[in-house]
């Protein structure tokens, strides 16, 4: 059974409605790992509602919490906003400067700059979450009750908090973080409570008290979260493996959220993705691949494929080369699949059945939008980085694909795909192994480098190229034939026709990629090395 089918088990042993969350600070970029939790948020909401629950995925944006320090992106400026909310300071401009106009003029925060994006890049990905903004939240009252639970009552918040996390808490610490005269939540020490008031003095020498019910401050996180939960009515959330470790916050969250007046959701722990070779990413160090630089390389589909071929516990590895390749190549495969033939084979056993619904359902969850056909394109991601790479014309693609029977005319998802493709081959992420350059021009060095024997099959070379049908096999008779009639080691034909071809010893197969190239062009190419030679 498929992970978020169990998923859609559990959350019908507790009730018919349900609310996913997802939440995240958009203190910067947000990258490629941030989609596995609102991918898992969301794909476990399509099978709860697959299951004849009601689900909906909400989508927690979490602008209350404060800017912690001046990351590599920002300017020096950015100093003075430390500890202000994200959603009350303005947004970075093209320089890294605070963007006053903007923010005077439309209200365009810090959160709002990171924010947008990743909204534009989940409608890309076919996820349209309820948003529900923190800071707003707060000032609208929506935290007061549970905030007031709190303050009543710290010692039994703190005993819980030290005791489920085995850490104890600082002295004078208190259930509310206040802002102080410079709308900072750090530097703050809270004097007196007097619902709905929290007295305060800062670091500047400054006193002033802070209104729960208006949200002039916020709670704690480990208070934070279970307060969301409550107030939305969360009944299931994944989070990071941070979070879910023991004495963690989903811990304390359990004990806290019963301490408030409600039960915990349904948890779902999740590992990172990782960039190969490079480690965990991280909007601060700028170790990433941003959602919308990922959609500019990668189908949609193929990226939810990613997260839904992937059990939550296991660790992500996203390879944006080969990696790539072998995902887009296996997501084909699934789609050429005919799984309710597989399913009728009686003679199936009970493990290699499960296997079968499990590939169903991680292609289902692929899909953009749950009407979606799953038809393969009938071209490889092999193959069209191929012609991408020797044919500029887009229409030349289609005429090639056209000649070899593959289609009859491009989909809209087929051409989706080819810009897409041409995109991620000018980027750094293509995997240089796969890199075709076909001379326009002979290169001289390569010619020189071959040995006088190895030159003296470009004669022979020539007149079988000419007299050869123009597809893979009449290309490759052509090279054998090369061989055969200079009694030559196929070695030495190979080298001449890399030199020739790519101005190389070595590369990929050759007539796949010759056949795709005008016949005359390439003994006319030919044809200028032996005058070379």
């Amino acid at each position: 059974m498929h992970w978020t089918d169990v998923m859609a088990e559990r959350l019908a042993q507790q009730g018919q409605e349900h609310i996913i969350a997802t939440g995240i600070t958009p203190s910067g970029e947000f990258h490629i790992g941030h989609l596995r939790e609102i991918l898992t948020g969301d794909m476990i909401t399509r099978a709860a509602n697959k299951a004849g629950l009601k689900a909906e995925l909400v989508f927690v944006v979490d602008n209350a919490d404060p800017l912690r320090k001046v990351y590599p992106f920002l300017d020096e400026s950015y100093r003075e906003f430390i500890g202000q909310q994200l959603g009350a300071i303005p947004a970075p401009d093209s320089e890294g400067k605070p963007d006053w106009i903007r923010f005077e003029q439309e209200g365009w925060t810090y959160g709002d700059h990171f924010l947008t994006p990743f909204l534009d890049a989940l409608k890309q990905i076919g996820v349209e979450p309820r948003l529900i903004p923190n800071l707003e939240a707060y000032r609208s009252g929506m935290f007061a009750d549970a905030t007031k639970r709190c303050c009543d009552d710290i010692e039994t918040v703190k005993e819980i908090i030290e005791r489920v996390s085995s850490r104890e808490l600082p002295e004078g610490w208190f259930p509310w973080q206040p802002l102080n005269s410079k709308k900072s939540l750090d530097g703050v020490t809270v004097t007196g409570y007097d619902y709905p008031l929290v007295h305060w003095k800062d670091e500047h020498g400054e006193h002033g008290s802070s209104n729960i019910i208006k949200g002039e401050g916020k709670l704690p996180w480990r208070l934070d979260w279970p307060a969301k939960w409550g107030h939305n009515g969360v009944t299931c959330e994944p989070f990071g493996k941070d979070h879910g470790a023991s004495g963690g916050s989903y811990d304390t969250g359990k004990e806290l959220s019963v301490f408030m007046g409600h039960a915990p959701p349904l948890p779902l722990t999740y590992e990172w993705i990782s960039l190969r070779g490079q480690g965990a990413m991280s909007s601060s160090t700028g170790n990433t691949v941003g959602p919308i630089e990922a959609l500019e390389l990668v189908p949609p589909q193929i990226l939810r494929f990613l997260i839904a071929n992937s059990k939550p516990n296991k660790a992500i590895e996203f390879d944006t080369g080969m990696g790539l390749v072998n995902l887009a190549d296996e997501y084909e495969r699934l789609c050429s699949r005919d799984f309710e033939t597989e399913l009728d084979d009686e003679s199936k056993s009970r493990r290699q059945r499960v296997q079968i619904e499990d590939a169903q359902a991680a292609l289902r969850l692929s899909m953009i939008s749950e009407e979606d056909s799953n038809e393969a394109t009938a071209v490889s991601f092999r193959h069209l980085a191929l012609l991408a790479q020797i044919k500029d014309d887009d229409e030349a693609v289609w005429e090639s694909l056209r000649g070899s029977g593959a289609i009859e005319s491009p989909t809209s998802l087929l051409r989706d795909r080819l810009a897409r493709m041409r995109a991620w081959i000018k980027s750094s992420h293509f995997p240089e192994d796969m890199r075709i350059q076909i001379m326009t021009e002979p290169n001289q060095d390569a010619i020189e480098r071959l040995e006088k024997h190895q030159r003296d099959l470009l004669p022979v070379l020539l007149a079988c190229f000419e007299d050869a049908p123009w597809d893979v096999s009449g290309i490759t008779a052509a090279i054998k034939s090369v061989a055969e009639q200079a009694e030559a080691p196929m070695k030495d034909v190979y080298r001449t026709c890399y030199a020739v071809f790519m101005g190389a010893e070595r590369g990929p197969r050759l007539a796949p990629i010759l056949c795709n190239c005008d016949q005359e062009v390439i003994c006319q190419l030919i044809s200028r090395c032996v005058s070379m030679s």
